[in-house]
């Protein structure tokens, strides 16, 4: 009788399982080429979300196969155009790990800067994306100099130069509004010493210009005026920059105005 009730439980417990068991997709194994080109189909009219997915699969089933690699590089890129950068820039990482002389790696470091790169906030807010989208940019230009996609990396590396700049600035001038020259003039002195090829660099030399006046630095202020006026001769910059190293007074107060930002160039 026991044996009965033992043989009883196990043929319950089975038929609970095939139950159970009922709701699940069985695993089926494709040919690679249908997966392949099922992923490709959905990636051509923009279902991203459908084709990353079976890419991956394509790996999965057909790991050693010729299309696993490629699927790899092209769920990164559906995963992109999803919106989905991290799970993307995971994927480049994998792939560029794995793959580091496949000839579509300079493909995965540009995309990869991509995904930082749309990521970009406004100067007001942390730039760490920004530095990432610029470090992986650089990557392609200097691994990749020949490569089609060098000539985009290069002018993204100046925007997102010129964007930290741009970060460098906006906390320069909250340090000049609030009399704190020193740690104003440290970004300042940054922006002309590593970003000396974006657009801040005259209102960097022209706001030194003034926190050396500020300071009583006449002869710094002088210097960096003189700067100024070699690299960015006739400009507004200049202009003001040459009136406060002389006068203490820029040449826009002189006039009234309370200058470009609306809270003057200083207590003079």
């Amino acid at each position: 009788m026991p044996r009965l009730r033992l043989s009883a439980l196990v043929l319950t417990l089975v038929a609970l399982a095939g139950c159970g068991s009922t709701d699940e997709t069985p695993y089926v194994e494709r040919p690679v080429e249908e997966i392949y080109n099922e992923a490709y189909d959905a990636a051509l009219t923009g279902d991203f979300k459908k084709a990353a997915p079976l890419f991956d699969e394509v790996e999965r089933q057909h790991p050693y196969s010729v299309w696993a690699t490629q699927a790899q590089l092209m769920a990164a890129y559906a995963l992109y155009q999803a919106n989905n950068y991290t799970e993307s820039v995971n994927a480049l990482d994998r792939f560029i790990q794995l793959n580091p002389s496949n000839p579509n790696v300079d493909y995965a470091y540009y995309l990869k800067g991509l995904c930082y790169y749309e990521q970009i906030v406004d100067v007001g807010r942390d730039q760490k994306l920004t530095r990432r989208s610029l470090d992986s940019f650089e990557e392609v230009v200097k691994r990749f100099p020949t490569s089609k996609y060098a000539r985009d990396a290069r002018l993204k590396i100046d925007l997102t130069r010129n964007h930290l700049a741009g970060k460098e600035m906006s906390i320069g001038r909250w340090y000049l509004t609030r009399g704190q020259y020193l740690a104003a003039i440290n970004r300042f002195q940054r922006v002309v010493e590593q970003y000396d090829t974006t657009e801040q660099v005259p209102e960097a030399l022209l706001r030194l210009t003034e926190a050396y006046v500020a300071l009583g630095l006449q002869d710094e202020a002088k210097r960096t005026a003189s700067v100024l006026g070699y690299n960015y001769p006739g400009t507004d910059w200049y202009e003001d920059a040459y009136a406060l190293a002389t006068t203490g007074e820029a040449r826009s107060q002189a006039e009234g105005d309370t200058g470009w930002f609306g809270w003057g160039l200083g207590p003079f």
